[in-house]
C-alpha cells in the first residue's frame, strides 16, 4: 500500500539531491511540514525560493521599447516621429533597451504562483502567501505556459538560481488539468515522464555525493564499436547511446539506466516479462563500452518500484557481461532508498563498509 506521505516527502528529499540549492538553511525544515498533495510540496518550495530571490533581486535583462518621448533616447524611428508630426504631437518615437524584471523567467515564475494559488490541494495559507508574494510582480507581465519552449531556457551566473525554481515551474505545469469547476486547476500527479527525469537525476546526484571513492560519476555517451572504414560512412546514421548513469573505479565500469514506468514488466502471452527494449537498449551500451571484450563492463536496469505484485530482482550473464534487473522502492523512509543505492555501488564495485575493496585494494 502506497503510503501518500512518505512518497511525497522522497519526491522533496529527490528534488534536494537533483537541486542542490534545497540543501540550504531556507528549506531545511521542509520535511517537518505534512503535504497532502505533491502541489502543496511544490508551492512551499516556490514560496521559499521566490522570497529568497526577492532579497536577493529579481534577475532583469535589456527590453528593447518603443516609445513616444519629449525628447530623444535611443534610435530615431521615422515613421513614428512623422506620424507625430502629423498628429501635431511634439513628441518624437524612440526605440530603445531598458534594464527590466518583466522577462520570461519572471513571467514563468508569476504564471506558476497564479496557477497554485488556483489549485485547491494547495493549503489556504500557502495560497494566501503566494497571493502576497505576487504583488511584488507588478511589472511582469503573464505568459501562455503552454507556448514556453522550455527546453531552450539558458542558465548563467546572473540567473543560475532560478533552474531549480523553473524546473519545479515546469513540473506544475506539466501535471496541471482544468477541473469543471470555473478557473479552477489541481495538480493531477507527476507524470511518468517528469518523474523519470527527476528519478535519473536524482540517482547520478545521490552517487556523486555519497562516494566520492568512484573515478567517474556522470551521464556519458558510449561510443558505437564500428571499425574504422565504417566509423566515417555510418557514423551519421546510428542513435547517440547517451547513458544515464555512467559510474567508474579503476578498470570496472556500472552502466545504470534508470526507468520510471506505471507498469514494470511487459505483457507476452500472459507471461510477464522484462521490457525487451530496455534489455536491448543497456546491452548494447555495455557491448560496445566493452570493446577489449575483458567483461569489466556491467549494465543495471534501476526500475521505480509499482504496485505491481511482481519486481524484478535478477541477474544475468550475457556474452561475459553481467546485466542485472532490480527496482528501486521509493515509498520507504529515505534511509531504505539511500541503503538500496549504496548496497547497489557496494556490490557492483566489491566495495565493503570500511571502504576497502574487499579484494583487498584500498580505495
Amino acid at each position: 500500500m502506497r503510503d501518500r506521505g512518505i512518497f511525497i516527502k522522497n519526491i522533496y528529499y529527490m528534488l534536494a539531491y537533483a537541486f542542490q540549492v534545497l540543501r540550504q538553511n531556507s528549506y531545511e525544515d521542509v520535511t517537518a511540514e505534512e503535504f497532502e498533495a505533491i502541489s502543496d510540496l511544490f508551492a512551499e518550495i516556490l514560496f521559499r525560493g521566490i522570497s529568497r530571490q526577492l532579497k536577493q533581486g529579481l534577475y532583469r535583462t535589456y527590453v528593447r521599447r518603443e516609445e513616444d518621448l519629449p525628447t530623444m533616447r535611443g534610435k530615431l524611428l521615422i515613421a513614428g516621429t512623422v506620424r507625430n508630426q502629423i498628429q501635431r504631437k511634439k513628441q518624437v518615437c524612440c526605440e530603445f533597451e531598458e534594464v527590466s524584471a518583466n522577462n520570461l523567467f519572471n513571467q514563468i515564475l508569476k504564471a506558476t504562483m497564479e496557477a497554485l494559488i488556483r489549485d485547491s490541494q494547495v493549503r489556504r495559507d500557502r495560497r494566501a502567501k503566494l497571493k502576497k508574494l505576487i504583488s511584488f510582480f507588478g511589472e511582469v507581465d503573464s505568459v501562455d505556459v503552454s507556448k514556453i519552449r522550455w527546453e531552450s531556457l539558458r542558465y548563467e551566473r546572473g540567473n543560475a538560481n532560478y533552474e531549480m525554481l523553473l524546473n519545479l515551474c515546469y513540473f506544475v505545469h506539466e501535471g496541471m488539468i482544468q477541473t469543471e469547476e470555473a478557473g479552477g486547476y489541481r495538480m493531477m500527479t507527476f507524470s511518468d515522464e517528469s518523474l523519470h527525469r527527476l528519478y535519473e537525476k536524482f540517482i547520478l546526484e545521490y552517487i556523486r555525493c555519497h562516494h566520492p571513492e568512484l573515478t567517474e560519476v556522470r551521464s556519458a555517451q558510449v561510443k558505437w564499436n564500428l571499425t574504422e572504414e565504417a566509423q566515417s560512412r555510418m557514423i551519421r546514421f546510428l542513435p547517440v547511446m547517451q547513458t544515464d548513469i555512467f559510474l567508474r573505479l579503476g578498470d570496472e565500469i556500472l552502466i545504470i539506466d534508470a526507468k520510471y514506468y506505471g507498469h514494470t514488466m511487459q505483457s507476452h502471452y500472459e507471461k510477464e516479462t522484462i521490457h525487451s527494449g530496455n534489455l536491448y537498449q543497456i546491452f548494447t551500451y555495455v557491448k560496445n563500452q566493452d570493446v577489449a571484450g575483458s567483461g569489466k563492463v556491467s549494465g543495471l536496469l534501476l526500475y521505480a518500484k509499482t504496485e505491481e505484485e511482481i519486481t524484478p530482482d535478477c541477474e544475468f550473464v550475457i556474452g561475459g557481461n553481467r546485466i542485472s534487473v532490480k527496482t528501486l522502492d521509493l515509498n520507504q523512509e529515505f534511509s531504505g532508498i539511500a541503503g538500496q543505492l549504496d548496497e547497489i555501488v557496494k556490490t557492483n564495485f566489491g566495495i565493503g563498509r570500511d571502504g576497502v575493496r574487499l579484494d583487498g585494494a584500498h580505495l
